[in-house]
Protein backbone atom coordinates (compact mmCIF):
# COMPACT_ATOMS: atom_id res chain seq x y z
CA UNK A 1 0.00 0.00 0.00
CA UNK A 2 2.67 2.54 0.64
CA UNK A 3 3.90 2.11 -2.65
CA UNK A 4 0.83 2.61 -4.66
CA UNK A 5 0.44 5.58 -1.93
CA UNK A 6 3.83 7.20 -3.01
CA UNK A 7 3.67 6.39 -6.68
CA UNK A 8 -0.36 8.59 -6.81
CA UNK A 9 1.67 11.33 -4.64
CA UNK A 10 4.65 11.45 -7.50
CA UNK A 11 1.42 12.10 -10.13
CA UNK A 12 -0.37 14.67 -8.07
CA UNK A 13 2.38 16.88 -7.34
CA UNK A 14 4.89 15.08 -5.16
CA UNK A 15 7.67 15.19 -7.99
CA UNK A 16 6.72 19.30 -8.31
CA UNK A 17 7.35 19.80 -4.55
CA UNK A 18 10.02 17.59 -4.35
CA UNK A 19 11.95 19.57 -7.65
CA UNK A 20 10.90 22.75 -5.18
CA UNK A 21 12.67 21.74 -2.41
CA UNK A 22 16.27 20.67 -4.10
CA UNK A 23 16.19 23.85 -6.14
CA UNK A 24 15.60 25.90 -2.54
CA UNK A 25 18.28 23.47 -1.15
CA UNK A 26 20.89 24.41 -4.07
CA UNK A 27 20.36 27.84 -4.05
CA UNK A 28 20.71 28.01 -0.04
CA UNK A 29 24.17 25.74 -0.47
CA UNK A 30 25.35 28.32 -2.67
CA UNK A 31 26.27 30.47 0.62
CA UNK A 32 28.28 29.30 3.52
CA UNK A 33 26.05 30.63 5.80
CA UNK A 34 23.02 29.10 4.40
CA UNK A 35 24.59 25.66 4.09
CA UNK A 36 22.39 24.31 6.63
CA UNK A 37 19.30 25.62 6.00
CA UNK A 38 20.02 24.00 2.47
CA UNK A 39 20.79 21.06 4.00
CA UNK A 40 17.58 20.71 5.55
CA UNK A 41 15.72 21.64 2.51
CA UNK A 42 17.19 18.79 1.07
CA UNK A 43 15.63 16.54 4.12
CA UNK A 44 12.42 18.37 3.43
CA UNK A 45 12.84 17.24 -0.26
CA UNK A 46 13.91 13.70 0.16
CA UNK A 47 10.62 13.53 2.48
CA UNK A 48 8.51 14.66 -0.33
CA UNK A 49 9.75 12.82 -2.76
CA UNK A 50 8.56 9.61 -1.19
CA UNK A 51 6.35 10.11 2.39
CA UNK A 52 4.34 7.15 2.60
CA UNK A 53 6.47 4.51 4.91
CA UNK A 54 8.35 7.66 6.36
CA UNK A 55 8.62 8.79 9.99
CA UNK A 56 9.35 12.20 11.69
CA UNK A 57 11.33 11.58 15.05
CA UNK A 58 12.99 13.49 17.34
CA UNK A 59 17.36 13.14 17.67
CA UNK A 60 18.05 11.19 21.02
CA UNK A 61 20.67 13.28 22.02
CA UNK A 62 20.04 16.83 22.67
CA UNK A 63 21.21 19.04 19.63
CA UNK A 64 21.19 21.98 22.10
CA UNK A 65 20.44 25.76 21.40
CA UNK A 66 22.16 26.17 18.36
CA UNK A 67 19.34 24.26 16.92
CA UNK A 68 16.82 25.78 18.88
CA UNK A 69 17.88 29.51 17.60
CA UNK A 70 18.68 27.48 13.71
CA UNK A 71 14.84 26.76 14.25
CA UNK A 72 13.49 30.27 15.12
CA UNK A 73 15.38 31.11 11.78
CA UNK A 74 14.10 28.88 9.77
CA UNK A 75 10.57 29.44 10.88
CA UNK A 76 10.87 33.54 10.19
CA UNK A 77 13.18 33.09 6.61
CA UNK A 78 10.47 30.67 4.94
CA UNK A 79 9.60 28.02 7.40
CA UNK A 80 6.11 29.46 7.89
CA UNK A 81 4.90 29.56 4.29
CA UNK A 82 5.86 26.38 3.58
CA UNK A 83 4.36 25.12 6.40
CA UNK A 84 1.17 27.24 5.13
CA UNK A 85 1.32 25.86 1.87
CA UNK A 86 1.64 22.12 3.22
CA UNK A 87 -1.49 23.37 5.49
CA UNK A 88 -3.58 24.71 2.25
CA UNK A 89 -3.09 21.45 0.02
CA UNK A 90 -3.66 19.14 3.03
CA UNK A 91 -7.13 21.23 3.56
CA UNK A 92 -7.66 21.06 0.54
CA UNK A 93 -6.83 17.16 0.10
CA UNK A 94 -8.88 16.54 3.61
CA UNK A 95 -12.15 18.02 2.01
CA UNK A 96 -12.24 14.38 -0.30
CA UNK A 97 -12.53 11.20 1.22
CA UNK A 98 -9.98 10.03 -1.03
CA UNK A 99 -7.52 12.63 -0.44
CA UNK A 100 -7.16 11.93 3.27
CA UNK A 101 -3.95 9.70 2.90
CA UNK A 102 -2.16 12.15 1.04
CA UNK A 103 -3.60 15.18 3.24
CA UNK A 104 -2.09 13.34 6.43
CA UNK A 105 1.45 13.76 4.44
CA UNK A 106 0.93 17.37 4.02
CA UNK A 107 0.30 17.38 7.77
CA UNK A 108 3.52 15.10 8.33
CA UNK A 109 5.58 17.43 6.28
CA UNK A 110 4.11 20.92 7.65
CA UNK A 111 5.38 19.99 11.15
CA UNK A 112 8.72 19.01 9.87
CA UNK A 113 9.00 22.47 8.06
CA UNK A 114 8.40 24.45 11.05
CA UNK A 115 11.20 23.23 12.49
CA UNK A 116 13.08 20.80 11.21
CA UNK A 117 16.59 20.98 12.81
CA UNK A 118 16.76 18.13 15.40
CA UNK A 119 14.82 16.18 13.97
CA UNK A 120 14.83 13.04 11.26
CA UNK A 121 13.52 11.36 8.94
CA UNK A 122 13.45 7.80 9.25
Amino acid sequence: MKILGNLIWLLFGGFAIFIEYILAGVALCITIIGIPFGLQAFKLGILALWPFGQKIEYMDYAPGCLSTVMNVLWFFIGGIWIALTHLLFGILLAITIIGIPWASQHFKMMSLALAPFGRRVR
